[in-house]
């Protein structure tokens, strides 16, 4: 059994020799300062939170801001909090924090409350993508010099979305800007690993040729090299579903990836996989987009019978036994031969 000096009774616990009572008499469990200074990007609107910028609502980051601040006596310990806020003037927040503490396993409170003043600035990230910061350049084009809008903007949407899941765990990671220029589209990045990664991505996707070249741009402080990457992305003329060449024969391209592509033949509509060291030889012979649609006459187990559509003849065409016949199919001619060009969707 203890005795607390300063009342004389008796007591289970004691905390620097007083009784529970004795000790919170007149003690203040909990304190703010003054005021605290809330930082907030002028760009980007995130607040600065011990060097961790985070978007929040201005309301939470202004009742955050004021808790994270909140000091507590020794021997107390804060259970819950509750804040209030009372705006002074668009910048300045009164804010008082209540506190459920427990001493000793007894539960008590305090409160205390400071002014949150909201300060502007400019965040790392923000200053550097302002001031035009890049260290590496994405550089996407095509082998034959020439990048369609479609593809252009194919690449670039692959290119903006993979930042952002990039940027959701490393926020130092942006695009600085995109710039077109004859035959592509230069993108500049702010770190030489981001264009590696994205560079590495769209070769996979595209199954593209790619190079980089290194360039001295000067020195640090204590005298190391420093160096900015240009990704070069060389992208094929083809994209899936055109129809193209290769050993001879004609296929439409079913499939790319990083180890190579699918071809399936105009004439037995059987697969092909083709290595990705074998994918230079694989001309196009035209885009999907520029196929002609003929109408369907008639169907017969393999064939069908449709209308030429460059002089309406009746004309017969070899089909995959499972294909889907609709009123209409997209043809291609070659060597004045029509070929019906078989669907994505075809099982084979």
């Amino acid at each position: 059994m203890n005795f607390c000096v300063k009342c004389g009774n008796e007591c289970e616990e004691s905390l620097d020799g007083l009784c529970i009572s004795c000790w919170l008499a007149g003690r203040k469990l909990v304190d703010l300062p003054h005021h605290v200074d809330l930082h907030v990007c002028t760009n980007c609107r995130e607040y600065d939170f011990g060097g961790r910028w985070v978007r929040k609502d201005p309301l939470v980051a202004i009742q955050d801001a004021a808790v994270d601040a909140l000091m507590v006596v020794k021997g107390a310990e804060v259970e819950a909090v509750a804040t209030a806020v009372e705006e002074q003037d668009p910048r300045s927040f009164l804010v008082t924090v209540h506190a459920d503490c427990t001493v000793m396993g007894y539960p008590t409170e305090g409160d205390a409350s400071t002014v949150v003043r909201i300060k502007n600035t400019v965040c790392r990230r923000c200053s550097r993508q302002l001031g035009s910061y890049y260290e590496a350049i994405l550089q996407v084009r095509t082998v034959s010099g020439k990048l369609d809008d479609a593809t252009r903007e194919d690449a670039l949407a692959m290119v903006e979305g993979s930042v952002a899941r990039q940027a959701v765990n490393n926020r130092q990671l942006f695009i600085t800007k995109m710039e077109l220029v004859p035959g592509g589209v230069d993108v500049y990045l702010s770190s030489i690993a981001l264009g590696k990664s994205l560079a590495k991505e769209l070769a996979d996707a595209f199954c593209a040729e790619t190079k980089e070249s290194p360039k001295l741009v000067g020195q640090t402080t204590d005298g190391q090299d420093m160096y900015r990457l240009t990704y070069l992305v060389r992208l094929p003329d083809y994209r899936v579903g055109d129809i193209v060449s290769f050993q001879g024969k004609h296929y439409r391209l079913s499939r790319l990836n990083g180890s190579g592509g699918k071809l399936t033949g105009l004439a037995d509509f059987r697969d092909r996989p083709v290595r990705r060291a074998d994918m230079p030889s694989v001309k196009l012979y035209e885009r999907s987009g520029d196929l002609a649609e003929a109408t369907v006459v008639s169907r017969s187990g393999t064939e069908i019978q449709v209308l030429d559509p460059s002089n309406y003849s009746t004309v017969d065409l070899k089909v995959p036994a499972d294909a889907e016949i609709g009123d209409a199919v997209r043809v291609v001619r070659i060597d004045d031969v029509l070929y019906y060009v078989p669907d994505s969707s075809a099982k084979r």
